[in-house]
């Protein structure tokens, strides 16, 4: 029993039903939000699945391809912003007034989310665009590929 206290999910039930006791005659309602975290006492049950095991086994076997797969992903999305810049600043000033403002744009067309919000006007920004909504797809398609073939791998095993 003070093994449990002392892990993870002990703490995380502790928090979860704390403000419960701690409300009582004070007004506490500040403290609510970590109701949330009895969410996690639902994940206990996960930890005794086969199918999260094998996606965690999954995981770690293409942990370094991942890896640098995000790095590139994150170059992509600096040099991304830096060329909707580039296209957009002087037509849009009030939109891509720098390539801090400009990674706003990357992060919803590299996802492929497009909100709308932003977008280009000039001609060399849509060309720019379709590029990178081109790029954005290829950037879901490879960690699913990678997962998708570690999975198959670990089932096999």
């Amino acid at each position: 029993k003070i093994g449990y206290i002392k892990s993870f999910y002990g703490i995380v039930d502790l928090v979860a039903i704390l403000p419960f006791y701690l409300s009582v005659g004070i007004d506490l309602r500040a403290i609510r939000i970590f109701r949330f975290l009895r969410l996690f006492r639902i994940l206990k049950i996960l930890h005794f699945s086969n199918a999260v095991t094998r996606l965690k086994d999954a995981v770690i076997s293409v942990k370094n391809e991942l890896i640098v797969f995000f790095i590139t992903m994150l170059l992509i999305l600096y040099v991304s912003a830096v060329g909707i810049y580039y296209f957009e600043n002087q037509a849009q000033l009030d939109l891509f007034k720098s390539v801090i403002h400009s990674l706003w744009w990357s992060v919803a067309t590299l996802t492929t989310v497009g909100y709308g919000d932003i977008y280009p006007i000039t001609a060399g920004g849509k060309l720019f665009a379709t590029v990178i909504v081109l790029v954005g797809i290829g950037i879901v398609a490879v960690p699913t590929g990678l997962l998708a073939s570690a999975l198959s791998k670990s089932i096999k095993n």
